[in-house]
């Protein structure tokens, strides 16, 4: 990647919606250009999808808690077993006291719980700290 592909991916962080007119201007390209790169980006899997930020309270999933899962068993590949609990934004094999750390957004502190009880489902699953999010600073676009 070179200063032109990072600049492109950075303001695509910051807005994925904008034309390639506008992209290409910012970074002194034309049009179709700036469109070829980033074709090649999405091909070379840099850009992996194109998405819209959601303000999550606003359509009803504003608690927001990080739970460390417990486990007595390797949980390698129980990825499917997670993505299966559809509250689950982010699951991640990690090292450490846990085995597996979850991102949950849910509408209610009832419905987290109802989240926990389905992670003990989750066959090797002993166990989970859950820590619920009272308010967020900031969330930022990877540093290119």
């Amino acid at each position: 990647m070179d200063d032109i592909d990072r600049a492109l991916v950075l303001r695509l962080q910051q807005d994925a919606g904008q034309s390639y007119a506008a992209l290409g201007t910012a970074v002194g390209l034309s049009a179709g250009a700036t469109h070829e790169r980033v074709r090649k980006l999405r091909e070379r899997g840099v850009i992996r999808r194109t998405t819209v930020d959601v303000d999550p309270a606003a359509v009803g999933s504003g608690v927001l808690a990080y739970v460390m899962v417990d486990s007595n068993a390797w949980m390698g590949e129980s990825g499917a077993d997670f993505a299966a609990i559809p509250e689950i934004q982010e699951a991640h094999i990690i090292a450490g006291s846990a085995s597996v750390l979850v991102k949950v957004r849910t509408a209610s502190t009832e419905q987290l719980q109802d989240v926990l009880r389905r992670l003990y489902a989750i066959d090797g699953v002993s166990g989970t700290h859950a820590t619920v999010v009272l308010d967020t600073f900031f969330e930022r676009p990877l540093p290119l």
